[in-house]
């Protein structure tokens, strides 16, 4: 059987329990999920910036790495060849591409250091999500946004005001709002004496931040937490609840990130109750081993739930973006595999009888639910899958692989 015959009879299994296929497929193109640069080089940026640091690891020396943002634009391309849709890239502020003997230090940052950017964005009819790098910089040694030091927070405070003009130049060179997100790494290793003046710092470096005049229909600036992270085990100034109660009372997202809570709390049981509070969440995907260890996103139980909620609660309410960075295994590889696993997910949770499961659960008829639940999970999603990627003009099941394997050897071989 063709892909296209063997997506006809997973249509008829579908349609049996009332979900149009052909409509699940248009649905899932319209979702755009935005992918991260920083796979493709280990975070490591093109501002000199040098080692890691932050609490931020990347483990494995997989041959290839993309060294300057030719290679990174190629390596990027190369994989969204291989991913259906149309879908976003999301940078950092250490991605700034410089003219030869150029360089700003990043409060100085302007749009013209992402002239590149936009122009390979243009070329390829994408939007740009962006990030303030607040980390592998001399003036992140300590603190940023919460420093007791007043002339290296006001650094981090011009750095943020300066990737937002840098945002809204997206926006607007794109015709496409922009999310950019703040995330910090500060905080303390061992049990602190005061919790309550670095957050009031942070708080008014916040308020700094946003004083300045921005277009928010353009610009959806968000706040992104995280429980722990290495040198700042026992505490983070940019908690969960502070950013949560942050965003809310000033009108901004705020960010989850599946890497960035307790290991037995999970990302997907958040996102509705966000929803009833905020227009818009935005997600972070990504796949912690035991702590935040950014691995490549699985089309496993968790990323399932998050897609679930996602659909259930607006697709388009919910601003998606993936970040791992796995420096072991080949990183377009870790790129394809996380995006299309995501849109996988995606995929299965609009092929559900959402409606149907619901008012299951609403009679509590439980019995049924989980039946029905269970029977699901071997309906033919590979076929639909399968002939998403045909229409989409992508390779279906893992024939994308072997263009990887072509690549490395025609291209990533001769890095050194």
């Amino acid at each position: 059987m063709t892909i296209k015959e063997r997506y006809e009879a997973a249509r008829e299994s579908y349609k049996a329990v009332g979900v149009d296929t052909d409509q699940v497929l248009l649905a899932l193109k319209q979702i755009p999920i935005s992918m991260h640069c920083w796979q493709g080089d280990d975070v490591t940026g093109f501002d000199g910036a040098g080692a890691l640091s932050g609490g931020i690891q990347t483990t494995g020396n997989y041959p290839g790495r993309a060294r300057n943002s030719k290679e990174l634009m190629a390596d990027m391309d190369k994989a969204l060849s291989l991913i259906p849709g149309k879908h976003r890239i999301n940078l950092h502020a250490s991605y700034a591409v410089f003219e030869e003997g150029e360089w700003a230090d990043r409060d100085k940052l302007e749009p013209k250091h992402f002239a590149k950017w936009v122009e390979f964005a243009k070329e390829r009819g994408i939007g740009i999500d962006f990030n303030p790098t607040l980390f592998s910089h001399s003036k992140a040694e300590h603190a940023t946004l919460s420093s007791e030091d007043p002339e290296i927070r006001a650094f981090w405070i011009r750095h943020v005001q300066a990737c937002i003009r840098i945002s809204q130049y997206f926006a607007e060179e794109l015709g496409t709002p922009c999310t950019m997100n703040i995330w910090i790494p500060d905080g303390f290793k061992d049990i602190p004496a005061d919790r309550t003046s670095p957050r009031a710092r942070l708080k008014d470096s916040l308020d700094q931040i946003l004083s300045m005049d921005y277009d928010k229909s353009k610009v959806f600036v968000a706040v992104e937490s995280k429980v722990f992270g290495i040198g700042m085990e026992s505490c983070t100034v940019g908690s969960h609840e502070f950013y949560m109660n942050y965003a809310s009372k000033n009108d901004i997202l705020c960010l989850l990130d599946s890497g960035h809570y307790h290991p037995t709390e999970v990302v997907s049981d958040k996102i509705s109750s966000m929803l009833l509070f905020f227009d818009k969440v935005a997600l972070h995907v990504t796949r912690p081993v035991r702590w935040d260890s950014d691995h490549v996103v699985l089309f496993d139980d968790e990323t399932k739930e998050i897609a679930k909620e996602v659909v259930r609660g607006g697709a388009d309410r919910v601003l998606l973006a993936l970040d791992f960075f796995d420096a072991s295994i080949n990183r377009l590889s870790a790129w394809v595999v996380g995006m299309r696993n995501m849109q996988k997910a995606l995929l299965n949770a609009l092929l559900l009888p959402n409606e149907k499961l619901a008012a299951l659960q609403e009679s509590r008829n439980f019995t049924e639910l989980m039946m029905l639940q269970e029977e699901l999970k071997l309906y033919p999603i590979g076929d639909v899958w399968n002939y998403f990627c045909e229409i989409n003009g992508v390779p279906a099941k893992e024939d994308w692989f072997s263009q990887i394997t072509a690549y490395e050897k025609e291209v990533l071989a001769d890095r050194k």
